[in-house]
């Protein structure tokens, strides 16, 4: 499996429905609003450590359909 190189607006809605803002994800994750936008546009990527985070945070029964591409 490969790194997703975009993860989407179906993620980005999960973060809406479970935090209401970026800004609040941001703070779940421990970084500032503009790492998580570049981040979230793919300027920087996701580690391990952010991706096992984001399962935990939003409540995702896996990071496959957002992080990684089949």
């Amino acid at each position: 499996r490969s790194v997703s190189r975009g993860l989407g607006d179906v993620y980005k809605r999960q973060i809406k429905e479970k935090l209401g803002t970026q800004r609040e994800y941001a703070k779940a994750l421990g970084y500032s609003e503009k790492t998580i936008s570049k981040k979230l546009s793919n300027q920087t990527p996701f580690t391990q450590k952010d991706i096992e985070k984001s399962i935990k945070v939003l409540d995702l029964e896996s990071a496959d359909p957002y992080f990684f591409k089949k």
